[in-house]
């Protein structure tokens, strides 16, 4: 599969009073051309400031490069002007942003914000513009588009919020699209309709997709590709079917775990990781889920392990795939390598 997005090595850091702060350490993944990838983990891993990134819409300073590559249909984003990244950003790849209250301009009505990005990408006229803002709200569900184009964000529902956003994200037909959280405080029933809805979407435009979310069920039904993050690293990667049905590295199988089952009992008590994520200003020197892993051995605390194949497509980094774990923990039981 041909790759529209390629990310090398990205190191992304903050500088605050206290220090630096590494944000994201040397992560390494692609996004194929109509491919849905989805991007898990806990809060703070570094899921957003990846997208923000990509989007190079980190604020500088604080945040600074420390080293990678983001190439976008062969073209690096991190050597691109300003000037022409505001040309990329609402063509090429567009953005759902996680509240979309504090995203859309509560001063501008919403067809306003839809035409004001056809006129600056597409070159159309306002006229012209208006028509395809109508288009656009009704494309994405929106009741009654010719009447909601001139009201204002605080006149829709949080459901019908994020439909605006997706509507002010596809409006240009973009090639890219990242969702950040995108039903996050939406009601089950309002977020099977988003999710609906982005995959309808997906098969009209032939876009492909980066899902950033916590939520494992959605991560099961929307992606073709999972990417498992924690502490700034990538820990694990594969096709969803892999990672669900044969996770490799023990944050996978415990973010795994955490999810409610169907067939739970009324007395058993919901799944919970033990201790909490590193401390980004001192990164750990090993694997950074070390202090919290059950089955951590001494080598995890001072060398981070390398990435292992374990198909074509899955790749997870743990010394525990390595041949010699077995051996030494079948001997001493504890101790490790």
């Amino acid at each position: 599969m041909e790759n529209i997005l390629e990310v090398k090595d990205l190191q992304v850091s903050f500088q605050t009073f206290f220090g630096e702060v590494e944000a994201v350490r040397g992560i390494t993944f692609n996004v194929g051309r109509k491919e849905t990838v989805a991007i898990v983990g806990e809060s703070g891993c570094g899921k957003t400031v990846t997208a923000n990134s990509i989007m190079q819409l980190l604020p500088m300073p604080p945040a600074f490069f420390k080293g990678g590559e983001i190439f976008f249909n062969g073209e690096d984003l991190l050597n691109k002007t300003e000037r022409q990244m505001q040309e990329i950003r609402g063509s090429k790849i567009t953005m759902v942003f996680q509240d979309p209250m504090t995203s859309l301009n509560p001063t501008m009505k919403i067809g306003r914000q839809i035409v004001e990005g056809l006129v600056k990408h597409r070159g159309m006229d306002r006229e012209e513009a208006g028509k395809k803002a109508v288009e656009m709200l009704k494309l994405v569900a929106v009741p009654q588009p010719e009447k909601r184009v001139n009201q204002y964000p605080h006149e829709f529902s949080g459901g019908m919020r994020q439909r605006v956003m997706i509507a002010l994200a596809i409006a240009c037909n973009p090639q890219l699209l990242i969702a950040d959280e995108p039903t996050t405080a939406l009601d089950v029933t309002v977020q099977a309709q988003i999710l609906e809805l982005m995959k309808k979407l997906q098969e009209q435009l032939g876009m492909s997709i980066i899902l950033i979310t916590h939520d494992l069920g959605i991560v099961a039904d929307m992606s073709d590709r999972v990417v498992v993050m924690y502490a700034g690293q990538i820990l694990e990667t594969g096709l969803t079917q892999e990672i669900f049905a044969s996770p490799r590295h023990p944050y996978t199988k415990k973010l795994l775990a955490s999810v409610p089952r169907l067939n739970m009992n009324r007395d058993e008590p919901l799944y919970s990781i033990d201790g909490t994520p590193p401390d980004l200003y001192i990164p750990p020197k090993g694997c950074g889920f070390y202090d919290r892993c059950t089955e951590a051995m001494k080598i995890c605390r001072e060398h981070m392990p390398r990435f292992d194949a374990h198909s074509h497509s899955h790749h997870s980094c743990c010394w525990l795939n390595h041949p010699m774990a077995q051996r030494v923990n079948s001997a001493d039981g504890s101790e490790g390598l």
